[in-house]
């Protein structure tokens, strides 16, 4: 059985949603990246392609593969990112979204949070 899976959100289109219980400081989501690229290659993509690119290493920027490129905003994220993986902030229960905060990993896109969250900043 999968761990995650990938179906729609109420965020933005398609999520990746937890397929079991995961605990604080699990790993829930191991990142296999396309591509590593560099700040003048990440800046060069489409648009639409740099939603889906995150900080790697001081210069180096990783244009994300299914699933992880599903991972939806919040801006009361219930994962962080930590060295290539999702990593749990709190206990997530099968069946909820994993989210990740984008305004700490993705310095190419600005957008108006749709996370829904009480706190929410309402523009990445």
């Amino acid at each position: 059985m999968a761990n995650i899976i990938v179906k729609k959100s109420k965020i933005n289109q398609r999520g990746v949603f937890a397929n079991r219980d995961f605990k604080k400081g699990e790993v829930v989501l191991k990142w296999k990246p396309k591509k590593i690229l560099t700040k003048k290659e990440a800046s060069a993509l489409p648009e639409e392609e740099k939603h889906y690119v995150s900080n790697y290493q001081l210069n180096e920027f990783i244009l994300q593969s299914p699933p992880e490129r599903y991972v939806n905003h919040s801006c009361e994220p219930n994962t962080e990112v930590i060295n290539g993986c999702d990593i749990a902030l709190r206990e997530i229960k099968k069946g909820e979204e994993i989210t990740s905060d984008y305004g700490k990993d993705n310095v190419f896109i600005h957008f108006k949070c749709n996370c829904g969250s009480k706190n929410c900043r309402k523009f990445i």
